[in-house]
């Protein structure tokens, strides 16, 4: 029997990290509801928890920048990744119609993807929050009426709140995927890894990049994922975050060691073994 963890996650249950944490793990979990993403990587850190659910990327709005630097920061590892369906609920206390609602609360992010339907709806005003699920138990604890908010089915069915409108969002294939994150230590079965996450820095010289991605080819590696974010100590200096998948390890360690000696920087973020629906 595998050992009880504690698992931090963003939000609380209902939340779409909880949803993920549920899927991902097949055995039993302590859940630590954080309210932000730093308090769940402060939960890391001092030992709260041994594991935690982070998103990363969405399949409209991009990647979420701040997540990867928070994970190259405070020297995390990825372990695990999971992608999920991301359906969008409007939902309010029973006995409600959506002529009723007044405004509707939820995560930023929430709102920009549900755009369209507000559109169409221009009397219900959209109010920013810190997570979808908490706007969903605070309309229910604290018996609100008029007001709704954007969360999953299952917070609806968690918080005794009526689904007004499902699927509100803008574009139907919504997809985030989350990265289970942890301190360094244990790694993932070399058996099992097939995918990979690493950040390297370049000398800014014509050519650099291309010639880091010809080894990638010539090694048969998948890109599938480039992100540049700017090195703030040196302007005009830019740090690559790539994730890449490949079907013998052996290829990537190969790649792994060229790219080291060509890159002025090179950190791992994580190897794993990719999710596959």
């Amino acid at each position: 029997m595998e050992k009880n963890i504690n698992v931090a996650i963003q939000g609380i249950k209902g939340s779409f990290h909880h949803a993920v944490a549920k899927s991902y793990y097949s055995h039993q979990i302590s859940l630590l509801e954080c309210e932000t993403f730093d308090v769940s990587v402060k939960a890391l850190l001092n030992d709260s928890a041994d594991q935690a659910v982070m998103a990363i990327e969405n399949s409209i709005a991009g990647s979420i920048i701040p997540n990867y630097a928070l994970i190259d920061q405070n020297e995390l590892q990825i372990v695990g990744e999971y992608s999920l369906s991301i359906h969008h609920n409007l939902m309010a206390l029973p006995g409600q119609s959506l002529v009723d609602i007044n405004e509707v609360y939820s995560h930023p992010m929430a709102l920009l993807q549900c755009k369209d339907f507000f559109k169409a709806h221009p009397y219900i005003r959209m109010v920013e929050a810190e997570d979808t699920a908490d706007e969903a138990r605070r309309i229910s604890d604290d018996t609100i009426q008029g007001i709704a908010a954007i969360a999953s089915e299952e917070a609806a069915g968690l918080y005794n709140l009526d689904i007004l409108a499902p699927s509100i969002q803008t574009i139907k294939n919504n997809v985030t995927r989350f990265v289970i994150i942890q301190k360094k230590g244990t790694l993932v079965d070399q058996k099992k890894i097939n995918k990979a996450a690493i950040k390297f820095t370049l000398d800014h010289q014509r050519g650099s990049l291309a010639a880091v991605l010809n080894v990638m080819s010539d090694c048969q590696l998948n890109l599938t994922k480039i992100q540049s974010l700017p090195v703030i100590e040196t302007p005009g200096e830019y740090a690559f975050f790539v994730d890449v998948t490949f079907d013998e390890f052996k290829f990537y360690d190969k790649a792994r060691k060229l790219i080291k000696i060509m890159a002025s920087q090179f950190k791992i973020l994580g190897e794993y073994a990719q999710h596959t629906s």
